[in-house]
């Protein structure tokens, strides 16, 4: 089982810095493919309303055989529940598909600036976390803006902006304003949807280190400092992207593969989605 390494977040709990995305992962399955991954070493699961498979993460993470308190079990508020009571109904309705009586990580999913009511949700989770039963508190998604503006208006900064980062759209100062507010990096779709994999960077890389081109990219996102969540339904790719914690770039191949910088975006564009 690979050393997996823990990042710490602004409230002072922990969360490993590799977790299983559930995002297209089929909701009859999900259960007994987090348990397989449990089974590898993965601790956190990263699940969202949206998804629809937060049953199957629950029962994933009630009998895969691992002590509730060793996993990591994020979920996400969706757009059409944003605003205070709304979210807390929301919260309410997760709990109940998770079957779970704590959730470690609760994300707004994603701003939805045309909504204008993800400060008023923010709210609402922040209440969830004075009363117990979240642990910690983040967003998704968030521009610098956005930020701004929730943490204006309550002084809760958030532990965790999830955002698509990837070798095509590295995000640098979207990352140095979470390093300036003491937020972790979580880079959804880290594999760019294995677009830069042909790269001659991540090609010398892989040559050199006897890895595979996605644990090339996974690693440069550990090396940035970042948490990632690949998500696959096949048992060795699983096995894969978790030993890519095993993998050390050199100064070199970080900057070669910052080269493939394009501002490709495999999903919407934050400013504008609601």
């Amino acid at each position: 089982m690979p050393d997996v390494p823990f990042l710490t977040l602004n409230d002072g709990r922990t969360m490993p810095a590799i977790g299983f995305g559930l995002w297209q992962v089929p909701a009859d399955r999900t259960a007994d493919l987090i348990g397989e991954a449990a089974r590898l070493g993965y601790r956190q699961f990263d699940g969202a309303a949206l998804y629809g498979n937060e049953e199957g993460l629950g029962e994933g993470v009630r009998t895969c055989g691992v002590p509730r308190g060793e996993l990591f079990v994020t979920t996400k508020i969706w757009n059409d529940r944003h605003g205070f009571d709304e979210a807390l109904r929301a919260a309410d309705e997760g709990f109940g598909r998770l079957g779970l009586e704590r959730i470690d990580l609760l994300l707004i999913h994603w701003p939805a600036p045309a909504r204008d009511r993800y400060v008023e949700t923010w709210k609402a989770l922040i209440r969830l976390r004075e009363e117990g039963r979240v642990s910690s508190i983040g967003v998704s998604n968030f521009l610098p803006e956005h930020l701004d503006r929730i943490v204006d208006a309550t002084g809760v900064v958030p532990a965790v902006n999830q955002i698509e980062l990837h070798p095509e759209l590295p995000q640098a100062e979207l990352r140095r304003k979470h390093a300036e507010m003491g937020i972790v990096t979580q880079s959804w779709t880290p594999l760019g949807q294995a677009r830069s994999f042909d790269s001659a960077p991540v090609r010398r890389a892989a040559e050199r280190t006897g890895a595979s081109p996605a644990q090339v990219v996974l690693a440069w996102h550990l090396a940035l400092g970042c948490s990632v969540i690949p998500r696959s339904t096949n048992p060795g790719r699983l096995r894969e992207n978790l030993e890519a914690a095993r993998v050390q770039l050199d100064p070199e191949e970080l900057a070669s593969i910052a080269t493939l910088e394009t501002g490709h975006r495999t999903g919407p564009n934050p400013a504008t989605f609601s």
